[in-house]
Order: C-alpha cells, then sequence, then structure tokens
C-alpha cells in the first residue's frame, strides 16, 4: 500500500512540475508574485526536483543511480521541451540547478532509509 502512495506523491509532484516548467509565462506560479527575486526561482527549482528526488528514492531504495538518472532525464526532458515552447527560454543553468535539488534530494532520501530499521527477512 505504501508503494501506491508513492507513486501517486510522484505523479502529483511531476504533474505540477510540468505544469510550471510548460505554462504560458502569466500562467506560471509563483511564490512571491510575477516579479520575483531570481533566488526565490532558483528555490522553487530547487525544491521542486529536489522532492521529486526525495519521494524517487524512496520508491527505489538502493537505486541512487537510477534515482538520480530519472531526475535528471525529466529535467532535461523537460527544459527541451520548454525550448519548443515561444514564450519560455530554456537555460543550461536551470538544468544544472533542477538536477542538484533532485540528487540532494536522492541523497537525503538515501541517508534516511540507511538509518531506518530494515523489516524482517
Amino acid at each position: 500500500m505504501r508503494r501506491n502512495h508513492l507513486i501517486a506523491a510522484i505523479a502529483i509532484c511531476l504533474a505540477l512540475i510540468v505544469y510550471a516548467t510548460l505554462a504560458k509565462l502569466a500562467g506560471r506560479p509563483a511564490l512571491a508574485g510575477h516579479a520575483e527575486a531570481y533566488w526565490v526561482v532558483v528555490i522553487e527549482r530547487f525544491s521542486a526536483y529536489g522532492l521529486l528526488g526525495f519521494l524517487l528514492a524512496f520508491l527505489l531504495p538502493g537505486r541512487v543511480t537510477l534515482a538520480c538518472t530519472l531526475v535528471l532525464a525529466v529535467a532535461v526532458g523537460l527544459e527541451v521541451m520548454q525550448a519548443l515552447t515561444p514564450d519560455r527560454d530554456a537555460q543550461i543553468v536551470d538544468v544544472f540547478q533542477k538536477a542538484a535539488g533532485g540528487t540532494v534530494g536522492v541523497i537525503l532520501a538515501q541517508t534516511i532509509l540507511a538509518f531506518l530499521p530494515r523489516p524482517p527477512s
């Protein structure tokens, strides 16, 4: 049952990331209004992909490389699709920020999993 909840949480997180990435600028969600500072945008990206990586790591315990690869694939794929959207601008720096957030999320989840008791086999 826990696995189904993780899959649902990942799907919701991914849907929100896709919407925020590909929506028109006027419809894009913003934390501090549409004139927000650049560092707020960086924190938004880092946090969203950190949560995605965290959830993926809990879904795939012990598979750090696979979880990081999935987060990186989502970041690169969405950035490529954003480049094809006329009113959005894709940048390689965004991919690095998103990949860093996802990797930190995966590492944090793996650290937590390392300290949790294992179920008896």
